[in-house]
């Protein structure tokens, strides 16, 4: 969030105050750009390490505050958007020798730390892009972190959109979803990577970042799948941007870039070129009161804050972020690579950091000025097709040829990563470790989406989406805590989630979404054969309006026909007269339980499940039941 202390911009005397200091910050920077005022000597690499928490039955579990609590004299770790969301920040390490398994081990040891504390609390903690098991309700305003300035940035954010957060995102399955708050952001989860670069590199150097994104996401994509929907091989990419798009649809008409962005155009000058763009195209959403006088600061040879540009920067979401920092009182700058997702293991995370460096380094080496070889809209279209197929793809390269992605990494990429953490004197232990992490799950073709939708597809022959994802989730917990890369996986199995209850089922985990319908005005003889044609006992019925107005069910179809299959009916009888009118209905938030005692005590088949609009989005079975039923009496066997 680039401050502790922030908050939402209410008064126009406080955004005048704030852009004031905004622009200070940047001539302050221009200053130190061009009396070389950066730490050059030394390179540091970083990263951040942000997991989930869930309960016992594999759902997330709002719990941060009070981890925070027990982790308390842990300065490294700090709290996220969601409740059910936590962060560890590692320590730098100078980009050399065993730099890379010193940040395994700190976040290991870390992680640790937080499963002990989860322990306690009876939760545990977990790592993947995505947690399988989220359903849309847990993105209530009550789970979000109790700090100001997450309030700050949610209604900030609504201030501009209005709360109407759509999500549209197509892959194997299609997901549209609605929500009220851009709180949904919180469904990703990552690993962010930092790499220190000196000024005079930094332009050649975030040209390179932006190239690299799609083969290195390509091969280490880890999110498949949200709301029991199969979409993009790291659907983190479509999610992030559609859930802090500030833009109203007059601004979409306007071409007005989206706060997540991968940019639109290769940086030539300096870094200043970024912060600039991002002043003019994004409106200010938080501020924080500054203390400090940045030329004051600069006279007397002291590095100042810039903590204005630091908290605007924060609240612009560039796949490839620059970032102006301190360390050891020494102004720095460097590149924050936010394409990675968290997992599926820390060792899969730190291939992908030695992956991505070793290219930075490597690819500055060898071909110096990318964009002398690659158009913008190449790499940008290369991202936007890993993000889509991951492995499963086609990419442009520097030489302006295209290769399956698997085959550009293995006989071109790697061994350009490799020369590149040799020059870095990283040691050959480590860069055959983790590179060879990546040889083989990209030989393999085993990431951990591909690992995902594979388990994902053999659990549903046998259980119900709501036990498969929990299945995935807790095999992910078993996994992680071997450390074992993921192309080493077994599929997941039912057995892994011993706890799952059908009592912690909730209406929108179990029940039916594909849903047939007709309107009062269809004619009973074709609602009839609709029955027959798909094998269903049930119709749902809507208006023109798409609300769910009645329910057409077999017998009554039945029952009609006989009724009149002697008499010469001038007109056909349509559904609206045989139909039970405005059905009892269930919402998707109600648990298994309650579907279950109003099916039992009314003796119905079939319970339609409705949003508050009385919109039809998905219909409870006695098929779903016997679902159920039959995966309980697997279990005691």
């Amino acid at each position: 969030m680039g401050a502790p202390k922030v908050k939402a911009t209410s008064t126009a005397k406080q955004l005048q105050a704030f852009e004031k200091h905004l622009l200070k910050d940047i001539h302050a920077l221009n200053k130190m750009l061009h009396e070389g005022m950066f730490e050059i000597d030394k390179i540091r690499i970083g990263a951040e390490q942000e997991f989930c928490l869930v309960d016992k039955y594999y759902k997330p579990a709002g719990k941060n505050i009070e981890m925070m609590q027990l982790l308390g004299k842990n300065p490294l770790f700090t709290t996220e958007l969601a409740k059910f969301n936590m962060e560890i920040n590692a320590t730098p390490q100078i980009f050399a020798k065993d730099c890379l398994s010193v940040m395994e081990k700190e976040i290991l040891d870390n992680l640790d730390e937080a499963h002990r504390a989860a322990a306690k609390l009876g939760i545990q903690i977990v790592l993947t892009g995505i947690l399988p098991t989220l359903r849309k309700f847990d993105f209530s305003m009550d789970n979000l972190t109790p700090y100001e300035r997450y309030y700050a940035l949610c209604a900030s954010i609504n201030k501009l959109r209005g709360k109407n957060y759509d999500l549209n995102i197509s892959g194997i399955d299609e997901l549209f979803s609605e929500h009220d708050s851009p709180l949904i952001e919180a469904a990703n989860t990552g690993f962010q990577v930092h790499l220190q670069v000196r000024p005079d590199d930094f332009v050649d150097m975030y040209n390179i970042s932006q190239v690299i994104a799609a083969p290195v996401l390509s091969s280490s994509t880890n999110s498949p799948i949200l709301f029991g929907k199969r979409l993009w091989k790291e659907t983190r990419i479509a999610l992030f941007a559609q859930s802090v798009d500030t833009r109203s649809y007059k601004e979409h008409a306007r071409e007005m870039s989206p706060r997540v962005t991968f940019g639109d155009h290769w940086l030539q000058k300096s870094i200043l070129e970024i912060y600039k763009e991002d002043i003019i195209k994004y409106r200010v959403l938080l501020n924080t009161e500054v203390q400090e006088n940045v030329f004051e600061k600069l006279k007397s040879g002291t590095a100042p804050d810039l903590m204005a540009l630091k908290v605007h920067n924060s609240t612009v979401y560039r796949w490839n972020r620059a970032c102006y920092g301190i360390s050891e009182g020494k102004a720095h700058l460097r590149i924050e690579n936010r394409v990675l997702p968290a997992g599926p293991t820390v060792k899969d995370e730190i291939a992908n950091a030695a992956f991505w460096l070793g290219l930075m380094v490597g690819i500055h080496k060898q071909y110096g000025d990318v964009t002398k070889y690659m158009e913008f809209d190449v790499a940008k279209n290369n991202f936007l097709k890993a993000s889509v197929h991951g492995l499963d793809t086609k990419l442009f390269w520097l030489d302006g040829k295209s290769y399956a992605a698997g085959d550009l990494i293995i006989k071109e990429l790697l061994p350009i990563a490799r020369k590149g953490l040799k020059q870095h004197k990283v040691d050959k232990e480590e860069i055959d470790d983790y590179l060879g992490v990546i040889e083989d799950r990209v030989r393999e073709v085993r990431t951990g989406s591909y690992w995902q939708l594979k388990s994902f597809n053999k659990l549903t022959k046998k259980a119900n989406k709501e036990e498969a994802l929990a299945a995935i989730t807790a095999a992910t917990i078993q996994n992680q805590k071997d450390n074992t890369p993921v192309h080493k996986w077994n599929l997941a199995e039912l057995g892994a989630n011993k706890d799952w209850k059908p009592s912690e089922i909730f209406v929108e985990e179990f029940m039916t979404t594909k849903v047939f319908t007709a309107t009062e005005e269809d004619i009973v003889a074709l609602v009839s054969e609709m029955m027959d044609w798909q094998k269903i006992r049930y119709v749902a019925i809507e208006n023109k309006k798409g609300k769910l107005v009645g329910l057409a069910t077999s017998r009554l179809m039945l029952r009609a026909y006989m009724k009149h299959i002697h008499q010469e009916e001038k007109m056909p009888l349509t559904v609206g007269e045989v139909m039970i009118s405005n059905p009892m209905t269930i919402r998707p938030d109600a648990k298994l339980t309650e579907a279950m005692e109003i099916m039992t005590k009314y003796q119905f088949g079939a319970l339609p499940v409705v949003d508050d609009k009385n919109q039809l989005i998905g219909m409870v079975t006695e098929a779903n039941f016997l679902a159920i039923t039959n995966n309980l009496l697997e279990k005691v066997k």
